[in-house]
């Protein structure tokens, strides 16, 4: 089962109803990491081996320049900000936890559907 790492933009609501679902999430904040840049936070995640959650639009350019630089990362999973149904991300999010593998994940972006 894949491991996440949520940035200082997500919705706390999500964590916890992940959390409560049995899936293994750590937040930049619990890490100390709130004040990194979203290229910080990009490499910590895949230093920990744990898939980024954002809704940081930054992030999403961040990842497509280390894709075209052949860099690697764990992966990222994108949320548009103004579109967020919590329930729904949380049901998303848990079906990638469990269904996607490391190696599925590895280098690319995963999008989270909107309503």
């Amino acid at each position: 089962m894949l491991a996440f790492y949520m940035d200082h933009h997500v919705h706390r609501s999500i964590t916890e109803g992940l959390r409560r679902r049995g899936i293994d999430v750590i937040t930049a904040f619990e890490d100390g990491r709130e004040q990194d840049d979203d290229e910080a936070l990009l490499e910590r995640a895949t230093a920990l081996d744990r898939i980024l959650v954002s809704q940081d639009e930054d992030l999403l350019k961040i990842a497509m320049r280390w894709q075209r630089a052949s860099r690697e990362f764990s992966g990222l999973v994108y949320a548009i900000q103004q579109h967020i149904d919590i329930g729904g991300s949380i049901e998303y999010l848990e079906l990638v936890a469990h269904l996607k593998a490391a190696f599925e994940m590895r280098n690319s972006v995963e999008y989270v559907p909107t309503r």
